[in-house]
């Protein structure tokens, strides 16, 4: 999925200095390249409304057809972020191709791929610090990517006795941790990312097995 912003007939906006602005076929995909691109340089919370304007190259109320405010367009922005994720770790997963163990692996080295390479909108989806109450489809979204986890987790754990299995969705939980501090740590593509001796999918699957060993997964389950 990605997002352009060029100059397209459509919307006959004014620039704010009287000129005519650039002309966009989409407005609203115009206004989430933008909001990515300012979130790429002044992170989430620095930005506002009309920047995001200006750099689709509209009027500062062009925006105001989509978007009541700017934690609307953040919020539509985080919603997009989590389906691409989403899909991200569908592919991943592929139905469990190969074992629940080694597809659970390809997952936890999607998460870390989308953090390293989509550094806006995984800001966008985690630092944003938007109610989720109040976005009940951002909300949908991020459950939608949790849900996929869980999957995993179950199909992990489906062979132990019934009631020696712990509970998917806290492994779920316990797992996507994991991975999004390491993320947030190790991997990220801006300038947070830390220095490490060892390459931040190493450290998450090294992680990830001492977790299952403490859960007492036996090894040919993973």
């Amino acid at each position: 999925m990605s997002w352009k912003k060029g100059p397209k007939s459509g919307d006959g906006d004014d620039g704010q200095d009287g000129r005519r602005g650039y002309h966009h076929g989409n407005l609203r995909e115009a206004l989430i390249a933008a909001a990515l691109d300012l979130i790429s340089r002044k992170g989430p919370a620095g930005f506002t409304f009309a920047e995001a304007a200006r750099q689709a190259g509209v009027s500062p109320a062009a925006p105001y057809r989509h978007y009541k405010d700017r934690e609307a367009l953040l919020a539509d922005v985080a919603e997009q972020g989590f389906i691409a994720f989403e899909q991200s770790l569908s592919a991943a997963w592929d139905n469990g191709r190969g074992g629940a163990g080694p597809a659970l692996k390809r997952m936890g080295l999607a998460y870390l791929h989308f953090a390293t390479t989509s550094p806006a909108w995984y800001s966008a989806m985690f630092e944003s610090g938007l109610p989720m109450s109040a976005y009940p489809k951002l909300h949908a979204s991020g459950e939608r990517a949790l849900g996929l986890l869980r999957t995993a987790c179950e199909a992990l754990v489906a062979d132990l006795p019934a009631g020696k299995r712990p509970p998917a969705m806290m492994m779920a939980l316990h797992i996507w941790s994991l991975s999004h501090g390491i993320a947030g740590l190790f991997a990220r593509g801006d300038g947070a990312r830390r220095p490490l001796p060892m390459p931040p999918e190493d450290l998450l699957e090294a992680g990830i097995l001492v977790y299952l060993d403490g859960l007492g997964i036996p090894k040919q389950a993973r």
